[in-house]
């Protein structure tokens, strides 16, 4: 080997200097290593962690108190008296005598039809009755002195009765011209106009009395039992928020619905002011005996999720000012505006977490920085 190969090999091994430095680096990172896994296994076992910082959440106190109960459901308003006014007799409208919704009392005259031939009729049919009428009271005077025989008396009597007999049937068939209203109430809109050609049954204009209205609704066949005549319904309509209407039961229907397995409850309700319409869509609420002794929670408190609705309740002995969450299944009843009825493994006095549970584990402590009182109370 050359001179200058033996140079190169010498100027590329380290020297003792750089292996010493090497090997006490070395030392020193094993010895940190160690001294930290050593330290945080005294930590672990001697049961020191960092302090955990309390979630401040907001809270409310289970009271049991008492709560109105219904059954709810949607119905419909109708009118107690309304009816779509029609002819009886064809004819030709010979005048409109009422305007579209207007109140009109009852036998008022709304369309008169054509009955011209009828009156003419009548003042024949009326002549014919007049001299029946005196020769009737000829032979009454007549008969009983013989000048006249009494046969011929109850012939004169026999055509007094059709001749008058003959008068009222055109008197019928005059009234079947004119379309009157059987009570008062709103007139509808005109559907007909002056000379239009009507046959019966053709619709002229709608008839309702405002004063009062049914309310239709149904409910589950599991609820027949509570169900009564006379009972009271709570009515209310988007139409008039915040406003509720009273009703009375007065009908429920003997037969279960077949498709729907539904009672038809039928109740009559007063409408002093004309406000509520036939044809609205309300929420009938059936009251029943109030529940005593119910637990009631803001809806801000119930946490649902796929396993079911829960609540976090705070434990400890001083669970007012805080302590540890604790998740607790509950089933969810009757709503109340922003509050719900509530039953589970809760008991009166229980401290629930009403807002501020997202940020809450189970287990995690609690730090209650507000006492939401209930609306109820």
């Amino acid at each position: 080997m050359t001179e200058s190969g033996l140079q190169g090999d010498e100027q590329q091994r380290p020297t003792i200097a750089q292996v010493r430095t090497i090997v006490i680096t070395i030392c020193v990172l094993v010895v940190l290593l160690g001294g930290l896994f050593a330290w945080r296994t005294w930590r672990a076992g001697s049961g020191q962690a960092w302090p955990q910082q309390a979630v401040p959440v907001a809270a409310t106190v289970l009271t049991p108190r008492e709560v109105p109960a219904s059954l709810d459901a949607v119905g419909t308003l109708s009118g107690v008296r309304q009816v779509t006014l029609s002819p009886e007799a064809a004819g030709r409208v010979s005048a409109i005598r009422f305007k579209a919704g207007a109140h009109v009392g009852a036998g008022a005259l709304l369309v008169q039809i054509n009955d011209g031939p009828e009156r003419a009729d009548r003042r024949a049919a009326a002549a014919k009755a007049e001299f029946a009428r005196i020769q009737l009271k000829r032979s009454e005077e007549l008969a009983p002195t013989g000048a006249e025989p009494r046969e011929l008396l109850q012939q004169r009597r026999a055509e007094y009765d059709q001749a008058r007999a003959a008068v009222n049937q055109i008197d019928a068939r005059i009234a079947q011209k004119a379309v009157r209203a059987p009570f008062s109430g709103e007139v509808g809109i005109r559907q007909v106009n002056l000379g239009q050609y009507l046959n019966p049954g053709d619709p002229v204009a709608t008839l309702t009395a405002l004063d009062r209205l049914y309310v239709d609704f149904a409910l589950p066949q599991q609820d027949l039992a509570r169900l009564h005549r006379g009972a009271s319904v709570n009515v209310t309509s988007d139409a008039f928020p915040g406003r509720t209407f009273s009703a009375k039961v007065n009908a429920i229907e003997p037969q279960i619905g077949e498709d729907t397995r539904n009672v038809s409850v039928q109740a009559v309700m007063p409408n002093p002011g004309r406000e509520l319409r036939p044809g609205m869509y309300v929420t009938a609420s059936f009251v029943l005996p109030p529940h005593k002794d119910a637990l009631v929670l803001p809806i801000t408190a119930v946490q649902t999720s796929a396993q079911g609705d829960s609540v976090i309740v705070i434990r400890g002995k001083n669970a007012r000012k805080g302590g540890k969450a604790e998740i607790v299944p509950v089933q969810t009843g009757q709503r109340m505006g922003e509050e719900v009825v509530v039953t589970g493994a809760l008991k009166p006095g229980d401290v629930v977490v009403a807002d501020g549970q997202l940020r809450v584990q189970p287990g995690a402590e609690v730090k209650v920085s507000r006492i939401v009182p209930q609306k109820g109370r």
